[in-house]
């Protein structure tokens, strides 16, 4: 069966309408992506659990009347289940973990008509800001296969940059699709809390600094996945107000005029590159030319405390991930089971408090309060989405010398001598000190999305980030058009030496 070589000049919408029109078939669009992947992947290594064989017989069969009937797809290997897939969140303690049900956004992702090709890529657990996972190794920036692609979502971001997907799922608890999208040059919408689902068993992921949503090439396939995806499930900890027409027909509409706060500095006092501040310099010009009203402007918010609280949190989820692991795999799970990182993180989860934990969350409802009062006064908040380029392959990973003092510390559980010491404050700047712009909305819980309007002088993507008040995803979708019209990004691609470019 031969593929369909056009594949990458459309997005997801473009293709879904070409399968409408009997312009090509989803079978051929099946190839043609499954090719794409056999040939990138062993480079990229975006793709860990192919699932090529599921998706013929998807494509062969009577597809749904979705938006995206006929798309290929690909699903990030964390948080969401697909039935009789193995699903392992990076982590070796589940290589072989297999469940037995859909989580309700695969359900939701299947019935929009995308055709899951397989799972990709993640660090464990999704923890850090990079996809590096000793289970799998390293996801490699398609625009610099030395760099990073960021994370969580790297695995997602690189196929879909990399041109062997137009849609792939997304998770994002502090920056895990809006990082990605920068350093790999697409939009990412990490959306308001209690937008797109996590049942059938989960409630609020991260006492809801996370959600699960999708990376995307253009504004409207964006728009259209979280159409196909919104609204509350069964159980859900609170339902959000539905927007009022759909996201898919807002992208047409003018956002108006707005007032855009602009900011370059690190919340956490680290710094911010020079490409990164030029990249929101030169979108804030180019939203005074398309006549918003911009000006520099930060709101009330102590950035170092809010990262220390970001990390009791992180600590104590790990801690309860690793638990979990001893439940849903019926066995005893070890230090082997995991990254010493990863291990060492869930040993400080026991060493605080629950009022520790409830002091933390406490903080981030006075963040949100603070950012209340800002859009009082902006309709939007314009950051960098990242603080520095994408670092090498490497140079994010722990030390060795690092890795010794966290297996002694973890091994004689002095857990709390880190903690009173200091180091683990220390831990939480060094860990966020090149992405410390993109927590702030996980924390608050509103819409932020990285829109890929900068490339830098080496030719890789830098994105910015916009802010909107919570349940707003509106105003951002209006405004992303609005510039994806004005600097159009979608025919910038990395080139890679394969077949498919040659």
């Amino acid at each position: 069966m031969p593929g369909f070589a056009e594949y990458d000049q459309y997005d997801g919408v473009g293709l879904a309408k070409l399968v409408r029109e009997k312009k090509v078939s989803p079978l051929e669009l099946c190839e043609e992506a499954i090719d794409r992947i056999e040939k990138l992947n062993p480079l990229l290594n975006a793709v860990v659990t192919p699932m090529f064989d599921m998706g013929r017989q998807a494509a062969q069969s009577a597809l749904p009347e979705g938006t995206f009937a006929g798309v290929p797809f690909l699903l990030k290997d964390l948080i969401s289940y697909c039935a009789g897939v193995r699903f392992t969140s990076g982590c070796r303690a589940y290589k072989d973990y297999i469940p037995d049900h859909d989580s309700e956004i695969v359900k939701r992702f299947r019935k929009a008509g995308l055709i899951t090709l397989g799972k990709t890529n993640t660090p464990e657990f999704g923890l850090m800001g990079i996809t590096e996972p000793e289970l799998f190794g390293p996801t490699r920036n398609p625009w610099n296969t030395e760099r990073t692609c960021g994370g969580s979502s790297g695995g997602s971001a690189v196929a879909v940059a990399s041109g062997m997907v137009p849609i792939a799922s997304g998770g994002d608890g502090g920056g895990s699709i809006r990082i990605p999208a920068c350093y790999c040059g697409l939009v990412g919408l990490k959306t308001s809390r209690g937008r797109t689902p996590s049942g059938p068993k989960m409630g609020e992921l991260w006492q809801g600094a996370a959600i699960e949503n999708a990376l995307t090439k253009s504004v409207r396939d964006c728009a259209a996945i979280l159409d196909a995806i919104q609204g509350a499930d069964p159980g859900a900890p609170y339902v959000i107000k539905p927007p009022e027409m759909p996201y898919s027909e807002e992208v047409n509409r003018e956002p108006g005029i707005l007032k855009i706060a602009f900011n370059t500095e690190s919340p956490l006092g680290t710094g911010t590159h020079e490409y990164c501040k030029q990249a929101v310099l030169k979108t804030a010009k180019l939203l005074e030319d398309l006549g918003h009203k911009v000006e520099e402007a930060k709101p009330e918010i102590d950035g170092i405390r809010l990262a220390n609280t970001y990390f009791t949190l992180y600590f104590g989820e790990i801690a309860a991930d690793i638990r979990l692991a001893e439940t849903l795999l019926n066995k005893k799970v070890g230090r082997k089971d995991f990254e010493i990182t990863t291990w060492f993180f869930g040993q400080l989860g026991h060493c605080y408090s629950a009022v520790d934990f409830v002091e933390a969350i406490r903080e981030w409802d006075v963040a949100a309060r603070a950012m209340g009062r800002f859009h009082l006064k902006y309709d939007l908040y314009l950051t960098p989405t990242v603080a520095y380029p994408a670092a090498k392959i490497g140079e994010l990973l722990p030390k060795s010398y690092e890795k010794v003092a966290m297996e002694i510390i973890s091994f004689l559980k002095l857990g709390f001598l880190a903690k009173l010491s200091g180091m683990v404050n220390k831990i939480a700047i060094q860990t966020l000190a090149r992405t410390p712009f993109t927590q702030l909305a996980n924390f608050t819980g509103q819409p932020a999305m990285n829109v890929p309007l900068q490339w830098d002088e080496n030719g890789m993507p830098c994105g910015v980030q916009f802010i909107a008040p919570f349940g707003d995803e509106v105003t951002l979708f209006r405004l992303a058009s609005q510039l994806e019209k004005a600097k159009p990004w979608f025919d910038k691609r990395p080139q890679l030496k394969t077949e498919i470019n040659q």
